[in-house]
């Protein structure tokens, strides 16, 4: 008792008919753990750390008749390893780890008086464990008969019973239990589901066990870019079925699918697409399965088309414009890595706390464009990430509108990352169109993509004051100067007279200003 052991002894005397070994620390029963002590009755190993059972850990013990090993951490027993002890009545594994209990486990222990399983981990057991038990089998072939045959106790209590279509049987045979066997506690009660947890066996019923049946509430279903779309399917099933939705063969993330029962045997579930984008849209399977198989319904989705551009800078509608829904936006923080846009809904949908904005993002040249969608309530995005010597487009639309006039930015990136770091300035925004000058801070120079190719004849006599008035504004400031703007495409720019691609008049530089190392060869001007 309490001696620390890591193993059964070797030297006990071979005519012991009782061991007693307890809180001593043992892990396992290895093969032919007693093969010195045939004569061995008894065996208590109660309370130790026992985790393994060996298949052939009673061998060499034809005579033992009890077997105790309560409060050790067996998950598993080798039932078949009772067929070395024919003689064995008492059988004790209460307070262990069991959470299978195989048809065949009480084949093999004929003579059986006490079998205590109590306190383990058993959820379900088929009603055949027992009816193919020696013991339950004499005791049928017993009804009736006067002659009285040895009683036998079982112990089946706090354990975590599933009380559904899988118990029906083991229900059906705890309620029919009689004597010669007799339940040390009758008073089985259920662990789960929540509907029957902590009911007595005697107070439920249980249907036969049913194959998954899936169905959706819409096969076809529609949304508009940008919004919430829920899909539903609902499962008829016993026991409770595992459901998961598939898209293009993918398994989708768990915390967008919410699963509720609706009633004993139906099952709901939904799957969120937060902000739907065309990309989303095809079919969406909802599968259903538990042990007897499982059954499938798929969903159609279809989402609103994308808006696309056509001609830069004209922008194509795919849905009416709201009357007088237009959003004012301008450049409002530049950093080392990127920009701030902050945009304002002027006569916007009812609501501004329910007005979501949709953000197309990408280099100017490109046919499609990232899209963002923000929700109500915000009014600032930053853009990072961004590409030396690229030239940018941003645009800001509400809703379901394409962007109109006025709600695009157009900007080049510098090409001197190292130098340009130094400053803290990458981002060097320029006149793109002849357009409003949006409000931007000092020594940026912006404007919106608002005019169209047919402007740039006008542009000549326009440019240059808007680009004195940028100059005047950063006076001093060598950085600020347009000669130091490089960009990766010239179309659409304004060029002063002389033709495209001109450079600035020689008098206007410094004299002693060196070039640097490196020019893009595509300059602006």
């Amino acid at each position: 008792m309490s001696v620390l052991l890591r193993q059964i002894p070797t030297d006990i005397p071979q005519d012991i008919r009782k061991i007693r070994i307890e809180n001593s620390h043992l892990t396992e029963l290895p093969r032919g753990s007693f093969e010195n002590v045939s004569a061995l009755e008894y065996l208590w190993l109660n309370f130790n750390n026992i985790t393994v059972m060996h298949i052939k850990s009673l061998e060499y013990l034809p005579a033992l008749k009890e077997l105790r090993l309560q409060g050790n951490k067996l998950s598993s027993v080798p039932w078949t390893a009772f067929q070395d002890s024919p003689a064995l009545k008492i059988l004790d594994l209460k307070h262990n780890r069991l959470d299978v209990l195989p048809e065949h486990a009480l084949r093999y222990l004929p003579n059986l008086t006490y079998l205590d399983l109590s306190s383990n981990q058993l959820t379900v057991i088929s009603r055949d464990v027992f009816s193919s038990w020696p013991v339950y089998q004499r005791s049928q072939r017993a009804e009736g008969q006067t002659e009285a045959s040895s009683t036998t106790v079982l112990a089946l209590h706090d354990n975590l019973w599933i009380c559904d279509c899988r118990l029906r049987g083991f229900v059906q045979f705890i309620k029919s239990v009689a004597p010669p066997i007799i339940l040390m506690n009758p008073y089985l009660t259920c662990s789960s589901p929540k509907s029957r947890a902590g009911k007595f066996f005697h107070e439920v019923e249980l249907n036969s066990c049913m194959k998954p049946l899936t169905s959706a509430l819409d096969t076809n279903v529609t949304v508009p870019v940008g919004l919430n779309v829920t899909l539903t399917c609902f499962v008829q099933a016993s026991p409770s079925p595992a459901v998961w939705w598939n898209y293009a063969l993918k398994l989708l993330r768990a915390f967008n699918v919410s699963t509720q029962p609706i009633s004993e045997e139906m099952v709901r579930s939904e799957l969120l697409i937060p902000a739907a984008r065309p990309a989303d849209a095809g079919t969406y399977t909802c599968t259903a399965a538990n042990f007897l198989g499982n059954s499938s319904a798929a969903v159609a989705l279809r989402v609103g088309a994308p808006w696309a551009r056509t001609t830069p800078p004209g922008w194509a509608a795919v849905a009416p414009a709201e009357p007088g829904a237009h959003v004012e936006v301008r450049i409002a923080k530049q950093t080392v890595y990127g920009i701030t846009l902050e945009w304002f809904a002027a006569a916007a949908a009812a609501e501004p706390g329910e007005t979501w904005y949709t953000l197309l993002v990408g280099r100017y040249d490109a046919a499609r464009k990232d899209t963002i969608y923000i929700g109500p309530g915000v009014n600032t995005y930053s853009v990072t990430d961004l590409l030396p010597a690229t030239k940018y487009e941003v645009c800001v639309a509400v809703r379901n509108q394409a962007p109109r006039k006025g709600q695009c930015v157009v900007f080049v990136t510098g090409s001197d990352i190292s130098q340009l770091e130094q400053r803290e300035k990458l981002i060097h925004i320029v006149v793109i169109v002849c357009a409003m000058v949006l409000a931007v801070p000092a020594g940026m120079y912006a404007c919106t993509a608002e005019a169209r190719p047919g402007c740039l004849g006008r542009c000549p006599g326009t440019c240059p004051r808007r680009r004195r008035r940028g100059q005047a504004q950063a006076a001093g400031s060598k950085e600020s100067t347009l000669d130091s703007l490089p960009a990766g495409s010239q179309d659409g720019l304004c060029h002063p007279q002389g033709g495209r691609g001109a450079q600035r008049p020689p008098e206007r530089e410094e004299p002693d200003k060196a070039r640097p190392p490196h020019r893009n060869s595509a300059d602006l001007y």
